[in-house]
């Protein structure tokens, strides 16, 4: 009798057993929702909240249940490349992916699907890229297999959303016009800094990276860490479609001297070269602690509410003409988007895992969820136009900025959709004629560069090796250059034979060799 009792409870304990495992397994057929995980880049101005109306109507709208594996942006790309490499507690789904740095060698190992095999299951992506009129900026994406690895973002039309942001009201104070040159921008710079000794007038959010990539295309080169084409030490001649190896180049030695005096003079935060929070950013402009920054244009409703000063005024300028011309960060029509790792193939409803996503994202449906949020509680209907609420409308954050920080619309980890004439109802008219003045001046907004596309695993996982290794020193030096740690006189043939020696030449064959 005592044998049975066991007996019995061992198979009632095994029975338990399988039915919770059977309930976490994804069924590959059926009505229910699928389930995802997601691996979503949190960036500290615009931190993820579970409770947006956005991820609560996609659920609903689309079928879904998703697992948000909130990563914090400085890690993100880390995060990444250690669950493709190894494939362990690999998510369903990856955001703000492109064919750049360790995502070119992890394709040509098998780590991350062709989705382009799929392409029947992504009706809406392909949809969208017809209407858009974007195949051929699509096609560029392919690697030499000829296969697509990620679903871009897709833009109608690129557009300024981010730049110079600095005081206008103390452009009148020192009876100055808008700045057109980066002497210009000094010039105001030190006329504040003579009045206010204690102030660091150029500050930055997230880090230097924000610096650089606004201003370093006007010395005819970009270096960091998010340059287009997965360069970070390379960087793309627009007159000689070609990579050079920027990061040992005369630009970008020039660049440094310029920037070094900035920084000894006092202009340059010395604490941006540490991560700085939106909320840091906010105080010091509000306060006047500085009086400049390079920002994106929701945020100024951020930093004009919080402060106190008397005729306190924030403007976004037009990109600065450097030695190279007035360049700013580059756009494109395609931009970084969904990725899935190879493991999603091995779901039972694999099928639906990618049709989900693409419903998710790329579907009518969500192009006005993402941008809009939803009918009658973020926005009306009115003679074919939408309206959006009092509440956003007379928001002091203004409506771009509330609708990301309330109901997640308008955040690149979520949206993979733009419209230009959508998004421009989110601002006011003074961010209109900014982007009209900037799309008059040729090459403000120069295009993306090239990604190269490797005919064989070795080269691109030798190619995202050394990218590592040369990256991981450049920061050490940019660093102590910027600040004088370093002498760009004593010290630049050293760091010169340093990065020889790490392999920058033959980082520069591979890229050249493989476009």
């Amino acid at each position: 009798m005592r044998k049975c009792v066991i007996l019995l409870l061992l198979l009632f304990s095994i029975g338990i057993l399988v039915f919770a495992t059977g309930a976490r397994q994804p069924s590959s057929s059926g009505t229910g929702p699928v389930n995802l995980t997601i691996f979503y880049s949190d960036n500290p101005t615009l931190p993820f909240r579970q409770d947006w109306l956005t991820i609560r109507k996609a659920e609903e709208l689309f079928n879904v249940r998703v697992n948000y594996e909130v990563i914090p942006l400085a890690d993100f790309t880390t995060r990444v490349s250690l669950a493709l490499n190894t494939g362990v507690n690999t998510p369903d789904v990856v955001t703000v992916q492109s064919m750049g740095g360790d995502n070119l060698a992890l394709a040509q190992n098998g780590a991350i699907l062709p989705i382009s095999d799929y392409s029947s299951w992504t009706p809406n992506f392909n949809t969208r890229v017809s209407e858009y009129g974007l195949r051929a900026d699509v096609d560029k994406e392919k690697l030499r297999d000829g296969k697509l690895y990620y679903l871009p973002a897709l833009y109608d039309a690129p557009f300024y959303d981010a730049g110079l942001v600095l005081r206008e009201d103390l452009l009148a104070r020192y009876n100055m016009t808008a700045p057109k040159t980066f002497d210009e921008l000094g010039n105001f710079l030190r006329a504040y800094k003579r009045d206010n000794p204690s102030s660091y007038p150029l500050t930055v959010t997230i880090g230097p990276r924000v610096l650089y990539r606004f201003s370093q295309p006007a010395w005819g080169f970009t270096l960091h860490r998010s340059a287009p084409g997965g360069g970070r030490v390379l960087s793309w001649d627009y007159d000689r479609n070609t990579f050079f190896a920027a990061a040992t180049s005369d630009q970008y030695r020039a660049y440094l001297r310029y920037f070094n005096r900035w920084y000894a003079d006092g202009l340059l935060d010395p604490e941006m070269a540490d991560p700085v929070n939106g909320d840091i950013m906010n105080r010091k402009m509000a306060t006047g602690a500085a009086i400049a920054t390079y920002a994106w244009y929701d945020q100024i409703g951020g930093m004009s509410s919080a402060s106190t000063i008397p005729g306190f005024k924030l403007n976004m300028y037009p990109p600065l003409e450097g030695p190279a011309g007035a360049h700013t960060w580059h756009k494109d029509k395609v931009g970084a988007g969904i990725l899935f790792p190879i493991a999603v193939n091995r779901r039972a409803d694999f099928e639906r895992v990618i049709r989900a996503v693409d419903n998710m994202f790329y579907s009518k449906e969500a192009e006005l969820l993402w941008c809009l949020g939803v009918e009658g509680e973020t926005y009306t209907m009115q003679g074919g136009s939408h309206r959006f609420i009092d509440s956003i409308v007379n928001s002091p954050d203004g409506t771009y900025k509330t609708m990301q920080i309330r109901y997640g619309c308008g955040t690149a980890t979520l949206q993979y959709i733009w419209n230009n004439a959508r998004e421009m109802t989110k601002y006011d008219d003074n961010y209109a004629q900014i982007n009209k003045a900037v799309a008059a001046m040729p090459g403000a907004m120069q295009s993306l560069w090239p990604t190269p596309r490797y005919s064989n695993p070795v080269d691109a996982e030798r190619a995202a090796s050394l990218q590592g290794t040369l990256y991981d020193a450049w920061l050490v030096w940019d660093n102590d250059f910027l600040t004088g740690a370093r002498s760009l006189d004593r010290d630049w043939d050293a760091y010169v034979a340093d990065m020889n020696s790490k392999g920058i030449s033959e980082l520069l064959r591979l890229f050249n060799n493989n476009l």
